[in-house]
């Protein structure tokens, strides 16, 4: 059998049960070692442990395994992250929250008041794989922006995934254990960016998100959602400088709680739409002096 007949039988078998044809590309490039798109612009050969592994990878994406999981990785902006049990896979629903961010550091960079040789400082709460603190560190870094970059997480199976991605990626974020609320005691920062646990207790999540990725990093306590998100507002509170933004992933049914919340102590409140056209994520300034 030929490389494209299989790979088409393969595909139709992931059809069959809802999943997209791109996890079939994706899970075969990885038996070769190469990239997707490396699949349709030149030819290959695959060997019997190759094809075994392959079928092996497809059967176990069938029975309810992630393809992230399976292949070890997962790709956010111009990276690829290292993922596994114990961390949450990065969406590319967050990707927008880096933007975000970056565009904040081009504005401090390009302030009067901002010296070219101070940092920007950039804390990541909760930052699981390190796809936010890390694109960040890393984008910046290839503009030749200044900044500071800390990953902040509580988990050790996280951090673990975190510290590999960190090394993998060759880039300096320092990485603090602990929780939000008791960590950086005394540090101050220009942008706090987090994406907390924020689903509503009750919610309906796929399968395939509820048997393998890790509760504790999806659901925010409460009926709303909002239990561990209010701490992570607060421990922002705590961080930034005066007039220091904060960016935070959320449910698309919070952006209106989020809202009176962040009203206490914050302005500038703004709402943003995913790729779906779906609330995702808000901003808000920290009080001026």
């Amino acid at each position: 059998m030929s490389i494209k007949q299989l790979l088409k039988d393969k595909k139709a078998q992931l059809a069959s049960a809802g999943i997209s044809k791109v996890d079939g590309e994706l899970m075969l490039a990885f038996v070769l070692g190469v990239e997707r798109m490396e699949l349709h612009a030149r030819g290959f050969e695959l060997s019997a442990e190759q094809i075994e592994l392959f079928e092996e990878l497809v059967a176990k994406r069938i029975s309810g395994r992630p393809t992230q999981y399976l292949i070890g990785q997962a790709p956010f902006r111009y990276l690829t992250f290292q993922v596994g049990d114990g961390v949450l896979i990065p969406r590319p629903e967050s990707e927008a929250l880096v933007e975000a961010a970056l565009s904040e550091i081009e504005r401090i960079c390009l302030s009067q008041k901002h010296s070219s040789s101070a940092p920007v400082s950039v804390v990541d709460l909760g930052s699981g794989s390190g796809a936010l603190a890390i694109s960040i560190a890393y984008e910046a870094g290839k503009k030749n922006w200044p900044v500071t970059v800390v990953a902040v997480e509580k988990s050790e199976a996280a951090i673990e995934w975190l510290k590999r991605n960190i090394a993998a990626c060759d880039v300096p974020v320092r990485v603090v254990s602990g929780d939000v609320s008791q960590v950086l005691d005394g540090v101050k920062c220009d942008i706090v960016i987090a994406n907390p646990p924020y689903v509503p207790d009750g919610d309906n999540l796929p399968e395939l998100v509820m048997a393998n990725e890790p509760r504790v990093a999806l659901f925010g306590g409460g009926v709303d959602g909002l239990d561990i998100p209010r701490r992570f507002i607060q421990a922002a509170s705590r961080l930034l400088k005066p007039g220091g933004l904060l960016i935070m992933e959320h449910h698309e049914s919070q952006s209106l709680l989020l809202e009176a919340e962040l009203s206490k102590g914050y302005s500038q409140i703004s709402h943003n739409r995913d790729l779906n056209n779906r609330p995702r994520w808000i901003s808000a300034r920290g009080e001026a002096n």
